[in-house]
């Protein structure tokens, strides 16, 4: 397989979408921990669909029982015709499964690693696709190291390759990118963007709102509960007005004075700077007006102010205080 170029945003192939993954209703619960709730999904072929959410959303839940390493507490789901609880050992071939951990053998090098995932699944004619998945990912001079002695990045390529050598339809990746420097993310990620390129089927579990970005489709899940899934595109129209990027001193104690009123309480801290949401109608200046002067009668002027586009983890924001408003 050639090197990949450099990684930049994946649409999917399918110009007619075709259900590989179809969730209806899919729960799940720890004791009185509601993990996951009623999952609605279609994941279509060739798509690289994203399931993006904080720690502790349900993510990995989501991912393992699809998986068949949990079984659903309530509602169905199918992978590629199949069920995934009675179908679970039919399924086995066609998936590939990549955790968030490092989960392959320390003391065993590259070669024996992968000889040993591909007889795990039975699969014994795997000697050329050997040669091209350590091509493909650069490892083919560090075969005989072992495993232990790698850096992430290269632990998490040879993860890779060993979720790829009994040749999958349909791969999961639970965070695959989570502790990796950033020139190894970069390179993972191209690595990615070739496999979906080829016409594979990726659903990708991350909490970076900028690898959901690069997928086809994006599923927003907070607190277990589905919020919102479409294209990154349609996701950033959700946020109804203008959004302003402000600096000021004390962003934090901004947002206070700003989240205390009516009018501005879907405002966020982003690093050193506060995004508010205006609405209405007028000039620049005059939707910045009424803020200045809220601000700088609490004896915080606004040093700069500029109008930005909605980001990803804007919408999810939105999404999320609106859901929680919902329930209130």
């Amino acid at each position: 397989m050639p090197h990949p170029d450099p990684p930049g945003p994946v649409t999917g192939r399918p110009t007619e979408p075709s259900p590989v993954i179809s969730i209806t209703g899919l729960s799940r619960s720890f004791g009185e921990v509601v993990a996951v709730r009623g999952l609605d999904v279609t994941v279509n072929a060739g798509e690289m669909f994203g399931i993006v959410g904080p720690d502790g959303s349900g993510k990995s839940t989501i991912i393992r029982m699809l998986c068949g390493i949990l079984t659903p507490g309530a509602g169905t789901g199918s992978i590629l015709g199949q069920d995934i609880v009675s179908g679970r050992a039919a399924l086995k071939r066609d998936l590939g499964y990549l955790s968030q951990k490092f989960t392959l053998y320390g003391d065993l090098s590259v070669d024996e690693n992968i000889e040993f995932f591909a007889e795990l699944h039975r699969v014994f004619d795997y000697a050329d696709l050997r040669e091209e998945l350590l091509e493909f990912t650069q490892l083919t001079p560090f075969r005989d190291r072992l495993a232990e002695r790698l850096s992430g990045g290269m632990k998490q390529k040879l993860a890779l390759i060993c979720t790829l050598i009994h040749r999958p339809k349909v791969i999961f990746l639970d965070e695959p990118t989570t502790g990796v420097d950033p020139v190894s993310r970069r390179e993972l990620w191209g690595l990615l963007q070739k496999l979906n390129s080829d016409g594979m089927t990726i659903i990708l579990c991350t909490p970076y709102l900028d690898e959901a970005e690069r997928c086809a489709r994006v599923a927003f899940i907070h607190d277990g509960e589905l919020l919102r899934v479409d294209t990154p595109a349609n996701l950033r129209r959700i946020i109804p007005g203008r959004m302003v990027e402000i600096v000021c001193d004390n962003p934090r104690r901004a947002i206070e004075i700003l989240n205390a009123g009516v009018e501005y309480q879907r405002s966020q801290v982003f690093g050193d700077r506060i995004r508010v949401l205006v609405g209405g109608d007028g000039s620049d200046r005059d939707l910045i007006a009424p803020i200045e002067t809220v601000l700088s009668g609490a004896g915080l002027p606004v040093a700069s102010w500029r109008f930005v586009k909605p980001s990803l983890e804007d919408v999810f924001i939105y999404l999320m205080l609106m859901e929680e408003a919902s329930t209130r």
